[in-house]
């Protein structure tokens, strides 16, 4: 009785309100529950990240500058714990949907929760970074709202470590192995393709078919963001704050000023898309924008920083924008110093704009990348690898596919990922189940034939 009344007291204490024969399925259908809203979270979490690799190094980059600990890292390091990173949350999550790896990922899960939701915290409070990026562009959370996301999950992920054995299982012991192996496989290959070429998925407001002009209008009846200035101003010795409202006399000295966010209003999705030519310093934003031919556009956030070995490639469409009447700039945020460097290095006849690098970054994951622009559309997008060549430059844009072509639905682009994702793992479960089943028959026939042999000696 002794021992008996001990485990009650050590059962979690949402099994103790339940009694008798629901306790077990109540224990395990809540396990459950934690489990597959981990493992939904993860792998959203990790496809999105893998999906655009770029992106996962930029906000890692953005972490370790606001901690002041950039300089300690290599270049690459951004990167790779990016890959890293989407990897394991991938990976996690597709283990604990089938259920297989439980001891893994069970602790992985909870190692990441333990480590992300302290962190969070810190960020809610002092927000050094503007969001955390742990859906990438496609789900964008404040500070506060991922902080209060991961305590719900860290709850959850102690309730599957704790119960682990509850999880049920969908594939195997004996053919778990291939289900993890593929899993691993299928999210590198898909984040190296997408660091190779572009994000299958474009989740930012410059994807290919939408229009610059409109993503930085305001909408009619929206209101902007209402801001309140406080002039810090001193007399006699005293300080004393003040609003335009109250303004004082000039008998008061002024010492400071400060600007507060008073009232949050619409925010355009585009922003801070700015063309200004580097030599003559002329805002040239509203001539591209409105321009009914095409333009193209050579994005290469930091030239210091490009790759330049498909410098022929891109010449080559600029001897092709010139022959056929079309505009072309490049766009980068890089000082003088480094666009003369470029210039030398690579022989470019182009003219250069500065344009903000956050901006940039946003606007191509590819340094460099080509952007085709008609009346401020975005037509098409290339990575440097990707970029046409003569062969299919051969014609007027009108005329060629690539710059009339429809732009894939992004569900018909998630469904066809999803379709090299699961149809494998489809097959792995129905091999798993077909084993099973031939040894449940084997199992029978012999128990079968035991059966008979008793009765035959008896």
């Amino acid at each position: 009785m002794k021992e008996a009344k001990q485990t009650v007291e050590h059962e979690p204490f949402y099994v103790r309100w339940i009694t008798g024969k629901n306790r077990r399925v109540f224990r395990k259908t809540v396990v459950n529950a934690c489990r597959f809203l981990l493992a939904a979270t993860f792998i959203f979490s990790g496809f999105v990240k893998a999906i655009d690799p770029l992106g996962s190094a930029y906000k890692i980059e953005d972490y370790l500058t606001a901690f002041g600990i950039i300089s300690w890292f290599p270049g690459f390091v951004p990167l790779l714990l990016g890959i890293l990173l989407s990897s394991l949350e991938f990976f996690t999550g597709v283990c604990l949907l089938f259920g297989i790896r439980k001891t893994v990922s069970s602790t992985l899960a909870l190692a990441l929760m333990v480590v992300m939701t302290p962190l969070t915290l810190y960020i809610a409070i002092f927000n050094p970074v503007t969001d955390c990026g742990c859906f990438g562009d496609a789900w964008v959370l404040t500070n506060t709202e991922t902080f209060l996301k991961n305590v719900v999950l860290l709850e959850a992920a102690i309730v599957v470590f704790m119960n682990k054995r509850q999880i049920v299982r969908f594939i195997s012991v004996k053919m778990q192995w291939a289900a993890s192996l593929y899993t691993l496989l299928f999210v590198f290959v898909l984040s190296f393709y997408c660091f190779a070429h572009l994000p299958l998925l474009d989740f930012r407001p410059y994807k290919i078919g939408r229009n610059i002009t409109e993503g930085m209008a305001m909408p009619e009846g929206a209101k902007p963001d209402v801001f309140e200035t406080y002039f810090t101003m001193e007399k006699d010795g005293r300080k004393q704050e003040f609003i335009l409202e109250n303004y004082p006399d000039s008998t008061w000295i002024f010492v400071d000023s400060r600007t507060v966010l008073k009232e949050k209003g619409y925010e355009p999705p585009i922003r801070d898309f700015s063309l200004q030519e580097w030599k003559t310093g002329k805002d040239i934003t509203d001539d591209v924008l409105a321009n009914e031919s095409y333009t193209f556009l050579l994005v290469a956030h930091r030239l210091e920083e490009a790759d330049d070995a498909n410098i022929d490639l891109i010449n080559e469409v600029y001897d092709y924008a010139v022959e056929r009447g079309y505009h072309f700039y490049c766009l980068t945020s890089s000082t003088q110093e480094e666009i003369e460097r470029w210039t030398e290095r690579t022989g470019a006849e182009y003219p250069f704009c500065l344009v903000d690098d956050v901006t940039l970054r946003t606007m191509i994951r590819s340094n460099p990348g080509l952007i085709l622009l008609k009346q401020g559309t975005i037509v098409n997008k290339w990575a440097d690898t990707d970029i046409p060549d003569e062969y299919a430059l051969n014609d007027k844009l009108e005329n060629l596919p690539f710059a009339n072509g429809a732009v894939r639905s992004q569900a018909a682009v998630i469904g066809y990922v999803l379709l090299w994702f699961f149809v494998p793992l489809l097959l792995v479960l129905g091999v798993d189940l077909l084993i099973a089943r031939n040894r449940e028959k084997k199992g029978q026939v012999e128990k079968e034939t035991k059966e008979q042999g008793a009765e035959g000696a008896n």
